[in-house]
């Protein structure tokens, strides 16, 4: 065989290899997405603050930020939703109120913390 020829055959090899790892690549990728699919399901399934009580999943909340705050131990703190924390109804029980034990400007919206400054 010339020169010629065999470049040509090179390159036709070539092209044919190419279309193959093409098509491959695309085979293994639809294989990978089912199999990530598959594993978040079960991820999901198997976490349990998204799994009610009825056994359907819950949706995810966004965070919420403290708004209230334990002078003694800062490290604790309350959002305001949900049962009151221990440390919060004791210190009511005492005499403090609520209002004593909120966070800076949490929880007020961004006109209000322009209007206050």
């Amino acid at each position: 065989m010339s020169v010629d020829d065999l470049w040509s055959l090179h390159e036709e090899i070539s092209r044919i290899l190419s279309a193959r790892i093409t098509s491959e690549k695309r085979e293994l990728e639809k294989r990978l997405a089912v199999l990530n699919h598959g594993r978040d399901t079960i991820e999901r399934a198997n976490d349990p603050q998204l799994v009610g009580a009825s056994g359907k999943t819950r949706r995810r909340y966004p965070r919420v930020l403290p708004k209230y705050c334990n002078p003694q131990v800062p490290s604790e703190t309350w959002s305001g939703r949900g049962k009151r924390p221990r440390w919060l109804v004791a210190a009511m029980k005492s005499g403090r109120k609520i209002e004593d034990f909120k966070i800076g400007d949490a929880g007020g919206s961004r006109a209000d913390a322009r209007g206050r400054s």
